[in-house]
């Protein structure tokens, strides 16, 4: 039998090969081959909020008190898949849509799912969480680079083909994962007798003033994080860079996330809740503001580079420090109510604000000026920033279950 460290790691593997394989293609797809508006990207991106508002119970209460998390995860992953392979047949907005929310219904619990799997056959969440959490960066990595060669040279409606190919990679992972979610270690519900919802045990959370500024901060720098991966590919398009090296340029981001994971713990260690935070959120400021200036492409590209500190310092931490302060029977729920403001809440808004920015910023010649939509999310993450560096006061040693 292959070990458990292992698994789990092939599990994170999977599980972002799947997301790295359509995600940062998305908007170049809609724009280019749809031919969707700015509004209507927004909508399709919001699929994944409306999503995790609905994961955030089915998927924590069914997984917290119900089902084996792993089974639900095989489950989840086949719908998935099945879903994946019809987006590359739709050709129109609503039909887009409809299979698009339904495919988000069933991955995003899957995020945090995994996660919740991962807290309960580790040890040390703090030491071991994030060396397992860097191969889900290496299979995001993974997935990017063979679109190197898929688009290479291609033009017109060989290119719009090419970029379809996106949905059918990701459906075959998600069905590959489905198998192998069979073959995890087994994670079965708390069956605590007691309180009856999971979800709403995680929102008792909030009453914890320091939990309630991080939950505030975390929407600011996942309203951030959607413009990422709404406007990046167009922006680099716009900027000059060919199609066919779009995903190795935003992956750049992910190799230094690897490094940025690895050394995790001892951030943590070393400077503690507070400033790690902080540090992430910055990292997202700076990035926006280079991609305001413009020029030269090679910076544009360069600057991905802090994406490592964007993720492993801010959002990855957040979901070790949620573990670390809740409940047992209601840790796969305290991480859908995070994962509804990094995967729902935040992204919904970030959506449709983008989207009516990248409509409203528009040049003479119909191209979308970067420089002053990109400004917008560059203060949004200097005032989250301010926020948890002024009012997010966490004790030094976590509450015991």
């Amino acid at each position: 039998m292959i070990a458990a460290s292992t698994r789990l790691a092939v599990m994170m593997f999977l599980e972002y090969l799947i997301w790295g394989s359509w995600l940062p293609l998305l908007a170049l797809y809609l724009v280019g081959v749809l031919g969707f508006s700015g509004g209507q990207i927004g909508w399709i991106f919001a699929t994944q909020a409306i999503a995790c508002i609905a994961g955030l119970y089915f998927g924590g209460q069914i997984a917290d008190r119900m089902v084996s998390t792993e089974k639900l995860l095989s489950v989840l992953h086949l719908v998935g898949g099945l879903a994946m392979f019809a987006l590359a047949y739709q050709t129109t907005f609503w039909p887009f849509f409809g299979v698009m929310l339904i495919y988000q219904l069933a991955y995003m619990p899957t995020m945090s799912l995994t996660n919740a799997i991962c807290f309960h056959h580790v040890a040390d969440a703090q030491r071991d969480f994030g060396r397992l959490r860097l191969w889900g960066t290496i299979g995001w990595i993974a997935a990017s680079w063979p679109f190197v060669f898929i688009l290479a040279g291609k033009m017109g409606a060989d290119l719009n083909a090419a970029l379809s190919s996106i949905f059918t990679v990701a459906g075959l992972a998600s069905v590959a994962l489905a198998a192998f979610s069979l073959t995890l270690p087994p994670t079965p519900p708390a069956k605590r007798e007691g309180a009856a919802s999971a979800p709403m045990e995680a929102l008792k959370l909030l009453r914890d003033p320091t939990m309630l500024v991080l939950f505030v901060a975390t929407l600011m720098d996942a309203l951030v994080h959607q413009c990422y991966f709404q406007w990046t590919s167009p922006f680099l398009q716009q900027a000059g860079l060919a199609e066919n090296w779009i995903m190795p340029a935003m992956s750049v981001g992910q190799i230094a996330e690897i490094a940025s994971m690895a050394i995790l713990g001892a951030t943590l260690a070393r400077f503690g809740w507070r400033w790690t935070l902080t540090l992430g959120v910055l990292a997202h400021a700076a990035r926006f503001f280079v991609f305001a200036i413009g020029d030269p492409l090679w910076l544009m590209v360069a600057i991905n580079v802090v994406h490592g500190m964007c993720y492993a310092f801010f959002f990855a931490a957040v979901y070790i420090y949620v573990d670390e302060r809740c409940p047992r029977d209601a840790r796969a729920s305290a991480q859908g109510l995070f994962n509804l403001v990094i995967l729902g809440v935040g992204p919904f808004a970030g959506s449709l604000l983008w989207g009516w920015l990248g409509d409203v910023f528009r040049t003479p010649e119909g191209l979308v000026d970067f420089s002053r939509l990109f400004l917008a999310p560059a203060s949004l993450a200097l005032a989250a920033a301010l926020l948890l560096a002024l009012a997010f006061h966490p004790q030094r040693k976590p509450a015991t279950s």
